[in-house]
């Protein structure tokens, strides 16, 4: 588990202007679907963590070059659609469950056997998510963890099916949606409600068949991939920390320019607004063909509201800030229909409650979901925060920090750079 341990005293205002790092979610997605493309793929902006370095370490494993140039800018040349090469040794996915996931759908249609292995935290995250409907396609996968990594995927041929997800997780979709590139058929993909659809995006803009109606995708089998230059945009998920900050302490006024606004992910944007927060959206040019706002967030008087499981698969990433944007809140704001919160990087909703209580946050959990009493903007006492070696819960701390009365100490903040690593100095950057 990272360590290190960071204080962040309470604050009386947040003001300026902050430029935020690369979506994450696209960037993974940009390198492994083009991996598998068979001319050049610039990416731009693509984002500099601890988790994407580990889907770029993978595809170069698989014989993809990669050519890092300045600012965020890669040229990849990828093997094409069946060209990966298995290495001799395990693909290491580090604490990445977005490596670990989506590439088997790839590794599907390619020749020979490949075994992916992760860190100790990654390894008790459950894979039989993406083994079951593999197995239904005639992959010959296999969780050797009994249900958990290490995977080994052998490749071959792969069965078109029609598949109804058990649950709206976007990895387990795009794992099969991939695999059903190298299909005998239509693949068909059903959610029980919206989830994020990078994937599908960007794989139509590689040339791919891909129809989408309401909750049902259909990809076809393809021959090839061409993806032009991918431009990655902001990352919303890096954006909800600010939105949250700026709306609960008083006196703040904030800009977070290009962030990427697919529907499919902002789910914060829509409870913060129920809540009464004063969020404007302002369109920018898209980006790899994305959305793309400029957010301005100002402080607001919040009210509680009920988060029902159909919105989850919009705001699973962002329900720990909806506890602390509750904890500001006038009446209850209840949190139902998210047990996948406790299949991420830790169990969260435990991560949630047990960290805001310790500061003064008055909640509770139950099961799927937990129950925040608001305290109508007066400020939590502060105390000490456990990351978990959960990147989320620990930029959590920091904002609770900068908006308690005391401050508080995150232990094992160092977790940040999975997917922001200057978290603290953009924080710190609008304090002035």
């Amino acid at each position: 588990m990272p360590g290190g341990s960071a204080l962040f005293p309470p604050v009386e205002r947040l003001r300026g202007t902050l430029p935020l790092p690369a979506d994450k979610s696209i960037s993974h997605r940009a390198a492994i679907i083009g991996s598998i493309c068979d001319a050049p793929v610039e990416i731009r902006n693509f984002l500099g963590s601890d988790d994407t370095a580990a889907t770029l370490a993978a595809i170069e494993a698989c014989g993809v070059k990669v050519e890092r140039l300045e600012q965020g800018r890669l040229v990849l040349l990828g093997a094409g659609l069946r060209g990966l090469k298995f290495p001799k040794t395990a693909i290491d996915a580090r604490n990445s469950g977005t490596t670990m996931r989506l590439l088997p759908g790839v590794l599907a249609g390619q020749d020979g056997c490949f075994l992916l292995d992760g860190d100790a935290s990654l390894r008790r995250r459950p894979m039989d998510r993406i083994v079951a409907p593999l197995k239904l396609m005639g992959v010959d996968i296999e969780a050797l963890g009994r249900g958990f990594a290490p995977l080994r995927v052998c490749g071959g041929r792969v069965r078109a099916i029609d598949y109804n997800l058990p649950v709206a997780s976007a990895q387990v979709k795009s794992a099969v949606l991939l695999a059903g590139l190298y299909g005998d058929g239509p693949t068909i993909v059903r959610e029980p409600s919206a989830c994020r659809d990078h994937t599908e995006i960007m794989l139509a803009a590689a040339g791919a068949r891909v129809e989408k109606q309401g909750l049902v995708t259909r990809i076809y089998p393809a021959e090839r991939l061409r993806l032009k230059a991918v431009d990655v945009p902001a990352d919303f998920s890096s954006a909800a920390f600010f939105i949250v900050a700026a709306t609960i302490i008083p006196g703040s006024e904030v800009v977070l320019p290009a962030v990427g606004v697919n529907p499919t992910r902002t789910g914060l944007l829509d409870i913060m607004e129920e809540m009464g927060a004063d969020i404007t959206r302002k369109p920018a040019p898209r980006a790899g063909g994305e959305p793309v706002n400029d957010l301005h967030v100002s402080a607001a008087r919040l009210k509680g509201v009920k988060v029902p499981g159909e919105i989850s698969g919009r705001v699973i990433d962002e329900l720990p800030l909806v506890a602390l944007a509750g904890a500001f809140a006038k009446g209850e704001t209840i949190v139902s229909g998210a047990g996948e919160l406790q299949l991420k990087e830790s169990d969260r909703i435990r991560g949630i409650v047990d960290n805001l209580a310790g500061i003064g946050v008055d909640i509770e959990a139950f099961p799927g979901g937990f129950i925040v009493r608001g305290a109508a903007g007066r400020r939590p006492r502060g105390g000490k925060f456990k990351s978990l070696g959960d990147h989320r819960l620990a930029m959590l701390g920091a904002v609770a920090g900068a908006a308690s009365r005391g401050g508080v100490s995150v232990q094992g903040f160092d977790c940040v750079s999975v997917s922001y690593p200057h978290f603290r100095e953009g924080l710190m950057g609008l304090m002035n």
